[in-house]
């Protein structure tokens, strides 16, 4: 959250790259050319935790019976986080590719690494 607040406000933030299970999100770099390309579509984005998105993972596959990747969760950990009674939201969830180790600890109630 405090990195793309900073990087946003035309600053930066050190931070120590950690892998987690939302391995098709985030990295430790982000080519220049590229950062100036993802820069306008920012504005208004959301930042949810790994045990939100470890919530929203388990959401899906116990009641839509989905099983998604960490990060083909992150939609619906925005909408769980951020979401207004009453509004009406759409989420694209896309991507199963999670490893069945780490989805079982997730449906367990935990967060893996």
């Amino acid at each position: 959250g405090a990195s793309l607040a900073a990087a946003l406000a035309g600053g930066s933030e050190p931070t120590e790259f950690r892998p987690s299970f939302v391995d098709g999100a985030g990295s430790k770099s982000l080519l220049p050319a590229m950062w100036k390309r993802a820069l306008p579509l920012l504005a208004g984005s959301y930042v949810v935790s790994l045990d939100e998105t470890a919530a929203a993972v388990r959401l899906l596959a116990e009641r839509a019976r989905v099983v998604a990747e960490g990060a083909g969760a992150l939609a619906v950990a925005a909408a769980l986080k951020h979401g207004r009674e009453g509004e009406r939201l759409v989420c694209v969830v896309s991507g199963g590719n999670i490893d069945s180790a780490r989805l079982g600890e997730i449906l367990s109630g935990r967060t893996p690494v």
